[in-house]
């Protein structure tokens, strides 16, 4: 899995960077054919810092989040909560929603 974190208006500390890359990386364990996941931290805004999250999976749509907050930090913490939430409603709808076929009807006429 790729994992590429950038910047909009502004500069990342390393220190930065490795926060976010480690927190972003939990979020493979909801799904396995995570490929990629782009960060974008957009620093115009010094007071309300954005993070954007971009996370491409084999099979399924992209997924997309952004928010703003007081930090970095804050703003990726819920950023990532949001993806996580895609992620998951995703994976249930392919798992769990199955249609029933013909032969599983219990035989009544309507």
């Amino acid at each position: 899995m790729q994992v590429n974190v950038s910047a909009r208006h502004g500069h990342l500390k390393a220190e930065d960077q490795a926060i976010i890359v480690e927190k972003v990386e939990k979020v493979r364990r909801l799904f396995d054919r995570i490929n990629a996941i782009e960060v974008t931290v957009d620093l115009e805004h010094l007071d309300k810092p954005s993070v954007e999250i971009n996370v491409s999976a084999e099979h399924a749509p992209d997924f997309v989040a952004s928010a703003q907050s007081q930090t970095i930090l804050a703003a990726l913490d819920l950023t990532i909560g949001k993806v996580e939430q895609q992620i998951r409603k995703h994976k249930e709808k392919v798992t769990e929603h199955k249609a029933t076929g013909v032969k599983h009807s219990n035989g009544e006429t309507v």
